[in-house]
């Protein structure tokens, strides 16, 4: 063969090795032409390369220490971009470590895709013994929202579009994608691979009710002499403030923001209700629901909570199957949030008639007997400090810096904050949500500050914290701007408890003063430890200030805090005596 015959046979191999594609480069392209930006994960077989190669082609991949974290953050970030976020694992163990956080996404409405990687289907589904061998998509699917399983590469870019799809139509939920480790090295033509790829179009379509749907909702809310507005974070999703704001302060109706609908107007606004939330929960006679369930958060619509006169409830929310879930829902509004707002919006835009000024007298009289009481105990300068004065300082905080985000959660930490501390702008509120789980602290930190870039303000009680806070090595690592506080008194509710054998230390019981700020210290972050109301506000201030990161301990007494916090009463209690 000639010189010149042997060129032309190399460049025709080069020419042909360009012009393929694998699964690899299948499942980028798919995630890079539908706009998604970063991944949270866990490296190992079998998708190590492909964060390796996401990394490459742009795509930031934020490495965890534990799925869990790294599902949460992916969780928060579909939270606040309405747009899925991406966990991507390895199969079998890490695969379940992240299920927890899509599961909780799922129960959030968080539109989130968890993407694992698999073992082999002919090994798994003869049960042979595969390396980290398990059925990975039937245990996904009673805890998400879809499930799909892609086997061969031309599927792929239908599969995420599925997925995606999935995560944010309707009401949002998590999505697991399985990927078997045979799928990520198929080859097939890369013209024939770029035109399998599917972009998706109009995800989650607007959808309003019908006329008849939004004049009974007016008209029930004409009738009210004690109207009430309940925000949830439903409607914080949904990045509908101005038509929020506008609705509510037309009609002049008090509102109620759930923890993470904090914000949306600030909890200093006139016509928040939230220092007096136990007077109108039972007062109220018309309450409207704006992207808030009737669940456990409020007392599922009945009982002592809400008082002895009779409700009428009207509910927006793009579930239909949400509507008389536990009590009739007399006029029901099933769309998505912001068109159903702007609807109503069009209906009450003139001759709106407030609501009655006695109504509106006697929440602002509550509201200022029990800000008149709060405040006392938030000035208090005791060493140790208890959760009332560390939170006074924190509000201060929060205050001064009202675009910063606050992550929260714990007990008494989570309870208590979330009254003392007043939010000031949209969605910078984040906490454990509808299931109330411990362990998201470090992760929503972590998504917080890479999809938003802002600062963050993680307050944490020292149990919540030991859920997710090897995640701090994951923070310096990637210098985020993430200041944690944690509450330390010494234990799980109180540092109190004794074991009467005398053998073991009680079981609510941590290591006493411990400095959890050694442990971040450990790894290149700066370190504080507090004892008073005024070292803890100098020492957010200086963290937050120089916008690296940074860990709080904040000493608290080991006998503060009540047994589970505000939910106590969820913990069953013995009655029989041993003889």
């Amino acid at each position: 063969m000639s010189a010149v015959a042997q060129v032309i046979d190399v460049n025709a191999a080069a020419e042909t090795e360009q012009e393929l594609t694998d699964g690899f480069h299948l499942v980028i392209d798919a995630l890079k032409l539908n706009g998604i930006e970063t991944i949270y994960g866990v490296p190992g077989i079998p998708i190590t390369d492909l964060g390796r190669m996401a990394q490459a082609e742009g795509i930031r991949v934020v490495s965890f220490r534990h799925e869990q974290n790294a599902g949460n953050a992916a969780a928060i970030a579909g939270f606040l971009t309405k747009k899925p976020g991406i966990c991507l694992t390895v199969s079998a163990p890490g695969f379940l470590n992240g299920l927890t956080a899509l599961a909780n996404a799922t129960t959030n409405c968080f539109p989130m895709i968890l993407i694992s990687g698999s073992s082999e289907r002919e090994i798994v589904d003869l049960q042979q013994g595969d390396y980290e061998e398990m059925d990975q998509l039937a245990i996904a699917k009673p805890l998400c929202k879809a499930a799909f399983r892609v086997l061969h590469a031309a599927d792929i870019g239908i599969g995420v579009a599925r997925a995606i799809r999935a995560a944010v139509s309707g009401r949002p939920g998590g999505v697991y994608l399985d990927l078997p480790a045979k799928l990520f090295s198929q080859v097939m033509d890369a013209d024939a691979g770029a035109k399998s790829l599917v972009k998706v179009i109009d995800a989650a379509p607007e959808q309003i009710p019908s006329k008849a749907a939004l004049d009974r909702a007016l008209d029930v809310l004409k009738s009210a002499k004690k109207p009430l507005i309940i925000l949830g974070k439903g409607a914080a999703y949904a990045q509908a403030d101005e038509e929020i704001r506008s609705f509510i302060e037309t009609t002049g109706i008090p509102f109620l923001p759930m923890s993470m609908a904090k914000g949306l107007l600030p909890d200093t606004h006139p016509q928040s209700a939230g220092a007096a939330r136990s007077t109108v929960l039972k007062d109220s006679d018309v309450v409207l629901l704006i992207g808030a369930r009737l669940n456990w958060l409020l007392s599922h619509g009945k009982g002592k909570t809400w008082g002895e006169a009779p409700k009428k409830f009207i509910q927006i929310d793009i579930e239909p199957k949400e509507m008389d879930s536990n009590v009739e829902i007399v006029a029901p509004l099933v769309g998505d949030i912001g068109s159903v707002v702007a609807a109503l919006n069009a209906g009450v835009s003139s001759g709106w008639q407030a609501p009655p000024a006695t109504w509106i007298d006697e929440i602002k009289a509550r509201k200022e007997v029990n800000i008149g009481k709060m405040s006392q105990r938030l000035l208090k300068n005791s060493t140790p400090m208890d959760f009332h004065s560390a939170l006074g300082a924190l509000k201060q905080v929060i205050k001064e810096r009202p675009d910063a985000i606050l992550v929260n959660e714990g007990a008494n930490t989570l309870d208590l904050a979330r009254g003392v501390i007043d939010m000031y702008e949209p969605r910078k509120r984040l906490d454990v949500g509808t299931w109330g789980v411990m362990g998201i602290g470090m992760g929503y930190a972590i998504g917080a500050a890479v999809e938003t870039g802002k600062p963050v303000l993680a307050v944490e009680g020292d149990s919540a914290f030991g859920f997710s806070g090897m995640e701090v090595e994951t923070i310096c690592r990637y210098e985020l701007p993430v200041t944690i506080v944690i509450f330390n008194n010494n234990g799980i509710y109180r540092g109190t408890d004794i074991d009467p054998t005398g053998r073991d230390p009680g079981t609510t019981v941590f290591v006493k003063d411990s400095r959890y700020d050694k442990m971040m210290e450990a790894f290149g972050g700066v370190g504080y430890h507090v004892t008073t109301p005024d070292e803890l506000k100098r020492a957010v201030d200086e963290a937050m200030d120089s916008g690296k990161p940074a860990l709080i301990n904040a000493v608290i007494d080991p006998a503060a805090g009540s047994e589970s916090g505000n939910i106590g009463s969820l913990n069953p209690q013995s009655i029989v005596k041993k003889k």
